[in-house]
């Protein structure tokens, strides 16, 4: 996103913190609420052309989506879309990608409130491995000729009574309505996010055998160190890499296995 669309993404999510400091807010009616106005908004072009048209005054568009959504959602929806077409964005898409991530962040809110945020990382970080693991179930799950309501039963069969039922809502979400994102885009920016709302970095560390505790405890405080900030370990054991240990955080790798030591005296052997 471009500044405008960033400061109003920053606003859109102080709106929503606000509303959930109210515990008599539905988190999970909200969620719900929120990507049914997303799916309104990615079918509708023109709609979300005029609720982004700079010519437009805000109080204008405010009006009009309170005149279609009236009746269909509740207030707390209401006010905070409301809010959201007021401010000024720099595409009609910036403005259907603020609206999912708010409903994502709505889950993420009920699962912090039931102290099931942290199986839900957990949990996305999973089903992401299992799909990468099953070519079959991810042509399934990914496949644009496949009602979504179809792959959306189908996560439910895989995942329900499995899982939280918050990660049950976004992977669910996710495979009816990809919106041009691979499965593993979807999952790895959900994980994000769910680590972003208790104000911690993800690092996906792979290894040839399991961590122990003790290195586990080790590896985050490490990280933590270097980062700043909590970093949340998604842990993943990949016999390819030999041995040592690959860390990911974001777009930066920090490779210590043998398999890259190899890979790498294998490029300067050939060069």
């Amino acid at each position: 996103m471009s500044g405008a669309s960033r400061e109003a993404l920053a606003a859109a999510r102080e709106s929503l913190d606000a509303l959930a400091d109210n515990t008599s807010v539905d988190a999970a009616a909200l969620a719900d609420q929120l990507a049914a106005v997303t799916g309104l908004l990615d079918r509708e072009v023109s709609l979300r052309r005029i609720l982004t048209d700079p010519a437009q005054p805000g109080e204008a568009k405010a009006q009009l989506i309170r005149r279609l959504l009236s009746g269909q959602v509740g207030g707390e929806t209401l006010d905070l879309v409301s809010g959201m077409v007021r401010s000024r964005w720099s595409s009609g898409r910036d403005l259907v990608d603020a609206v999912e991530e708010l409903a994502a962040i709505a889950d993420a809110i009920g699962a912090e409130r039931a102290g099931a945020l942290d199986d839900v990382e957990d949990e996305l970080f999973r089903t992401a491995r299992i799909i990468a693991a099953h070519p079959e179930l991810r042509a399934a799950l990914g496949d644009r000729s496949a009602s979504g309501t179809a792959k959306a039963e189908l996560v439910h069969t895989l995942l329900g009574g499995r899982a939280n039922p918050v990660t049950v809502r976004l992977v669910s979400r996710l495979v009816a309505r990809p919106r041009g994102r691979s499965l593993e885009a979807g999952l790895d920016a959900l994980s994000k996010l769910a680590a972003a709302r208790r104000g911690r970095t993800v690092a996906v560390v792979s290894t040839a055998v399991p961590l122990s505790d003790q290195q586990k405890q080790r590896l985050g405080t490490a990280l933590a160190t270097l980062y700043g900030r909590q970093v949340h370990l998604n842990l993943d054991v990949d016999p390819e890499v030999l041995g040592g240990i690959s860390v990911r955080v974001g777009d930066e790798v920090i490779d210590g296995t043998i398999a890259s030591r190899l890979d790498e005296a294998a490029r300067r052997l050939a060069g």
